[in-house]
């Protein structure tokens, strides 16, 4: 096995673990994503979430992880879409954010 090959293989290792950790972590967005929906009493619409940004940030201990931005859209009455986001390092859920509306009947329904 010549050094081509030896790249080769770990080229193809590092995207087979990519993949796999973008499952994982995508798996742990959905979840992470519906119970909050679930939380303000919204239905998460086609139950999943689409990868908008990619890129490497820094966890609190400075190690690197990659940082994955996903959208998401969501309806209150079954009748409208909204969108939202959320934010992953690593596998770890930073920030879920509904864009939720400043409406007085929204406050009388909790």
């Amino acid at each position: 096995m010549d050094l081509l090959d030896l790249l080769g293989l770990l080229l193809l290792a590092a995207t087979a673990w990519l993949w796999l950790d973008s499952l994982k972590a995508r798996e742990t967005a959905v979840s992470a994503t519906k119970a909050a929906c679930n939380g303000e009493h919204l239905l998460l619409l086609d139950d999943t979430v689409a990868i908008q940004r990619i890129r490497l940030g820094r966890d609190d201990d400075g190690v690197l992880r990659i940082r994955r931005i996903y959208g998401f859209e969501y309806s209150d009455t079954g009748n409208d879409r909204r969108t939202g986001s959320i934010v992953m390092l690593g596998s770890r859920v930073l920030v879920i954010n509904l864009n939720l509306p400043d409406r007085p009947e929204r406050a009388m329904l909790h």
